[in-house]
C-alpha cells in the first residue's frame, strides 16, 4: 500500500528538522530554494579559518580538507574563492561591555598586525588568484566593514557558498547581510563549525526557513558540475504545515 504524503518521511541532507522542512516545502513545493547555480558566477566565501580560530578548535581543524576540496571544485568550475580574515584598527565601542574585558582584548589583539586573526591557517590551500578580504566586524558584507563585495563585483558573482567559523556568529552575520544584497546564498552545512548547545543547528534551520539554502558539500559539488542532487524532491509535492 502506497503511503500518503502525510505519512512520508521528509529528510533534509543537512539534518534540518522535518517539521521545518515540511513547512518550507508546503510553501514552495520543493526541498531547495536554488535547484541549480551558474558555476562561473559563484564564489566560495571562507570565513575566519585563521590561526587564532582554527588553532584553538579541533572542529575547525577537521573542516580543512573539505574546504580545500570544495575550493578546488569551485576554481575548476570557473568560480571564485575568497578567504575572509579579521583586522581591527580600533576596539569596537561596546566590545568589552558585551564580551567582557579579557575576551574583548583577546579578539582585538588577534586582529592586530600579524595577529592570529589576520593570518590564514597553514594547511588551507590558497591559490594565487583567490581573493583575500579583511573584515573589521562580524559580517563580511556589512557596508564599510569589509570590501569583499567590491572585490566580487567585477566577476559578476550572484551566488555565494558560505563556509568557515563560527556558524552562528560571523558566518550567519555574513550570510544574512549577503541576502540583503540580493545574492543567492547557500550555507555549506558540513563545512561550518558552530558553538555548542545546538547553535550551529539553529542557524542552519533558520537560514533554510527564511533566508536562503543549506546543502552539504557533496551536493554543492554536484551543483557546480551541473548535476542536480535529490532528484526525488524536484516535484511540487504538497506537504501539510
Amino acid at each position: 500500500m502506497e503511503r500518503s504524503d502525510e505519512d512520508r518521511s521528509v529528510q533534509h541532507p543537512s539534518g534540518i528538522p522535518e517539521t521545518i522542512v515540511r513547512k518550507v516545502m508546503a510553501r514552495r513545493g520543493r526541498l531547495h530554494a536554488f535547484e541549480s547555480i551558474v558555476a562561473d558566477r559563484t564564489a566560495l566565501v571562507v570565513i575566519d579559518l585563521d590561526n587564532a580560530t582554527v588553532g584553538a578548535n579541533v572542529d575547525c581543524q577537521q573542516l580543512v580538507p573539505g574546504v580545500n576540496e570544495l575550493a578546488r571544485a569551485v576554481r575548476s568550475a570557473g568560480g571564485v574563492v575568497a578567504w575572509v580574515l579579521s583586522h581591527m584598527a580600533v576596539m569596537p565601542r561596546h566590545f568589552a561591555a558585551i564580551l567582557g574585558v579579557e575576551l574583548a582584548r583577546k579578539y582585538f589583539d588577534d586582529g592586530q598586525g600579524s595577529g592570529g586573526g589576520t593570518t590564514l591557517w597553514r594547511t588551507l590551500d590558497r591559490a594565487p588568484d583567490d581573493l583575500l578580504a579583511l573584515k573589521s566586524g562580524a559580517s563580511a558584507f556589512f557596508p564599510g566593514k569589509c570590501n569583499l563585495k567590491e572585490q566580487l563585483d567585477p566577476f559578476g558573482i550572484d551566488t555565494l557558498l558560505i563556509a568557515g567559523a563560527v556558524t552562528n556568529i560571523c558566518c550567519e552575520s555574513s550570510a544574512r547581510d549577503a541576502v540583503e544584497l540580493e545574492y543567492k546564498v547557500i550555507l555549506v552545512s558540513d563545512l561550518l563549525a558552530g558553538h555548542a548547545h545546538g547553535l550551529h543547528e539553529a542557524t542552519l534551520a533558520t537560514f533554510y526557513r527564511i533566508f536562503g539554502d543549506v546543502r552539504p558539500a557533496a551536493e554543492v559539488r554536484d551543483l557546480l558540475r551541473g548535476t542536480s542532487p535529490n532528484q526525488a524532491w524536484h516535484q511540487a509535492d504538497k506537504y501539510s504545515s
